[in-house]
């Protein structure tokens, strides 16, 4: 096997940022529920900021936000958005504005829309996922062509609002689940064990968490390429079950996504 050798400026490559990435928005970890049971532990105006490391080296950033509620084709939505970027000093050798959209109904329980929009050095490509849970399909266009068009489970989420869904539930230790995404090319059931819970330090102080161990089998990308890959994700012991950490080991090194700030939703738009 050959031995893949890296330097600071090759990093992040786009494998690396592909996966910090990959981790953030591509957790398709929770059970969906039809019924809503308990107020969301998120809504419009909340913001989560992350630092994307590589090693010990300050790659890129990554923004998480719950946008003003809106509407998909009539239907009352919840908007989320995500933003990836690196930081100066990699522009120069590997720039990445990455954007990424997604919508679901009002109680979180499947998605309706989801656009991404990357732009990875000269690399560039937007993708639409239209979902259509009344005929249990998706269909999936890039660059406004469609391309592909998939026959789907009655809930089924798109690769960022899965992590919304997941935040739903109220995690205990040993407890084990799975869900439904996908990608518009292919659906897969993400599984994850609650292992134990660890205080995580951050610039906001030490917050208590539950260290969340996820299955990575049927992740695609750098972690399909990557023998004895681990992917482990701290969410906070606490109502809102932030993402507080995220950690992992793939073949191009080990690379961390650390919450640097958090911004709660506003009052008045709760729920």
């Amino acid at each position: 096997m050959p031995i893949l050798k890296t330097s600071p400026s090759q990093v992040p490559s786009r494998l690396v940022l592909a996966a910090a990435l990959a981790v953030l928005l591509t957790l398709a970890l929770v059970q969906p529920r039809p019924a809503q049971a308990q107020p969301l532990p998120f809504g419009p105006g909340e913001k989560l900021t992350y630092e994307i490391h590589w090693t010990f080296i300050h790659a890129g950033n990554a923004v998480l936000e719950v946008m003003p509620d809106t509407e998909v084709d009539g239907v009352p939505a919840r908007y989320f958005r995500g933003t990836a970027s690196t930081v100066p000093w990699v522009d120069k050798f590997y720039k990445v504005r990455d954007v990424m959209e997604a919508w679901t109904d009002r109680d979180v329980t499947h998605s309706l829309r989801y656009i991404s929009d990357q732009n990875e050095g000269k690399y560039s490509k937007k993708a639409e996922i239209v979902f259509d849970p009344a005929a249990r399909r998706t269909y999936r266009s890039i660059e406004g062509d469609l391309r592909h068009e998939l026959e789907q489970p009655e809930y089924v989420f798109d690769p960022m609002s899965v992590l919304f869904a997941f935040r739903k539930e109220i995690l205990y230790k040993t407890m084990r689940f799975g869900a439904n995404v996908t990608d518009g090319k292919v659906s897969v059931v993400g599984e994850a064990y609650v292992e134990d819970t660890e205080t995580i330090k951050t610039p906001m102080g030490d917050i208590p968490c539950f260290r969340v161990r996820l299955d990575v089998r049927n992740l695609s990308g750098v972690f399909r390429k990557s023998p004895g890959a681990e992917l482990i994700v701290w969410f906070s012991a606490d109502s809102r079950r932030i993402p507080v950490k995220v950690r992992s080991k793939v073949v191009v090194g080990h690379f961390t996504l650390e919450l640097v700030d958090y911004q709660p939703p506003t009052p008045a738009a709760a729920n």
